[in-house]
């Protein structure tokens, strides 16, 4: 049996807690491998390591530290099929999705070979009499990641690349359902010219996430999970003198006006709502089609295309989506639509008992569809994180902005519309973080920032972006005047421009 250690002080270590954990094969339900789970002590063995590399590489000027990841890219782009298979083995997804995941992980590392100009402060000659004023960005010192099971080499990434442009080292836990590609990333990162210690990752479960947001040399983390634990990490990181940014849940509603192009409108929830299985968080899992005539015409162009998606392990280059991730989630998503039956919502499309043969123990959900789904029903209240779509009929433009208003979650949201004035007032007055306008899955270029409103999001600065520069660093103001403008005496008054 394969077994999964940590990655600390620059090399591959094994655990050493004596508790572990099970990574399955999604598509076959067998283990295939431990994964270790970190004590206190093991972490706390990171962050030495991370302690004692950090104060060299915040040193080393930001032109150097963009070389390391203009070479990781190199690294990335050479090793991806390698590293594509290596996430699907684990996550089940196609190697193809896999690969986007990577790729959209990869345009972070690219936006931070620019650190030399991102990280840039601001001087103002003259600011008083005799008086310049400048301010310095400077590392916060030691971060640390805490990433989800859905995308485990692009989050990471959105992660560690931004902290360790700016100079800081970093502690990444990653999911321990499919631990092994951020092991691979942070050996990558070697080979690129990072120095030891730099980027350690330690697998676990709450004790090391604990261990992260008590630790005192630990000074920022961020998080990718569900809204429960978001709230906590972001609380007890604040409790502890962090500084964190944590995402949460989502119910991302794409909303279908009577001018839509309804055949873009059909493929665009295709992809957005059954491509990684439903398993992203920026997934489109409500349809809002404004009007019966709308509405019909989506179930009824919508219904054959998901009777027809071809469901299969990684392994089949012509899979639409593979299985969910592991036994757990299975069982949840098959309760969830259970319980849409049982609320009265019409099921149109049952992917309830789905079997692919030779794989009968893997955990395949077929595509579902709900119609008539309403505001006070579990299954549109819950994010199911599975390959379930609820359409829900709204009888004009006002009624259908109001639902995603009113949800709790406020992660992204579409409208699908050839008007642009809808399109402006929508994008103008939704309360939402991310708006795709004729675009179903709103995730921002690495040079714009990612990040949710409401339960969506905790936290001020978001991912990547110029805003992951400020997370990850600590502004530092400097106001110097030199003894030729110095008058004599001392001055009791509160110093002013006037």
């Amino acid at each position: 049996m394969r077994e999964i250690g940590h990655f600390i002080g620059g090399k591959y270590v094994a655990g050493t807690s004596g508790r572990t954990s099970d990574v399955f094969n999604p598509a076959t339900g067998e283990v295939q491998a431990k994964v270790a789970l970190a004590s206190v002590e093991e972490l706390r063995a990171a962050v030495e390591n991370a302690k004692a590399a950090q104060p060299k590489w915040a040193a080393t000027n930001p032109q150097r530290r963009a070389r390391v990841f203009f070479k990781f890219v190199e690294l990335l782009n050479q090793h991806m099929d390698e590293l594509a298979t290596l996430l699907s083995s684990e996550h089940g997804k196609t190697v193809e999705d896999s690969k986007g995941d990577i790729i959209r992980g990869l345009e972070v590392c690219e936006f931070v070979c620019g650190i030399p100009h991102l990280a840039k402060g601001e001087f103002t000659e003259g600011a008083g009499p005799a008086i310049d004023m400048y301010s310095i960005r400077q590392p916060v010192g030691i971060g640390a990641g805490i990433t989800p099971f859905n995308f485990p080499g692009m989050i990471p990434m959105w992660m560690f690349a931004p902290a360790i442009a700016c100079g800081n080292a970093f502690i990444l836990k990653p999911s321990e359902r499919d631990p092994s590609l951020p092991i691979r990333l942070a050996e990558l990162m070697i080979e690129a010219g990072l120095p030891a210690g730099i980027l350690n990752v330690v697998n676990g479960d709450k004790t090391a996430v604990d261990a992260i947001l008590t630790d005192p040399d630990i000074g920022a983390v961020s998080f990718v999970g569900s809204t429960p634990i978001a709230r906590y990490v972001y609380g007890t990181a604040a409790m502890n003198g962090k500084r964190a940014q944590c995402f949460g849940g989502a119910k991302n509603h794409m909303i279908i006006m009577p001018d839509a192009d309804m055949d873009q409108a059909v493929n665009a929830l295709m992809g957005a709502g059954y491509g990684s299985a439903g398993e992203r968080c920026m997934a489109i899992s409500v349809a809002v089609p404004v009007g019966e005539e709308t509405a019909n015409r989506l179930v009824e162009k919508l219904t054959p295309k998901i009777e027809s998606l071809r469901i299969g392990p990684y392994t089949d280059e012509k899979a639409d989506m593979g299985p969910l991730v592991t036994k757990d989630a299975y069982n949840r998503v098959n309760g969830l639509i259970d319980r849409g039956v049982e609320e009265g919502a019409k099921l149109l499309v049952d992917g309830r008992g789905f079997k692919l043969q030779g794989y009968e123990n893997g955990y395949f959900v077929g595509g579902t569809l709900f119609d008539n789904v309403t505001p006070d029903m579990d299954i549109y209240k819950t994010e199911i994180f599975g390959p379930v779509l609820s359409v829900v009929r709204a009888k004009n433009y006002e009624e259908a902005l109001d639902l995603p208003m009113k949800h709790e979650y406020g992660n992204g949201v579409a409208i699908y519309t050839r008007d642009g004035d809808a399109a402006r007032d929508f994008a103008s007055r939704i309360n939402i973080g991310m708006i795709g306008i004729n675009v179903p899955i709103p995730v921002p270029l690495a040079y714009h920032s990612f990040g949710g409103w409401k339960a969506s999001s905790f936290g001020d600065l978001n991912q990547h972006g110029t805003d992951s520069i400020k997370f990850w660093t600590r502004t530092k103001t400097v106001t110097a005047r030199w003894p030729s403008g110095i008058k004599s005496g001392a001055e009791f008054v509160m110093p002013t421009m006037k």
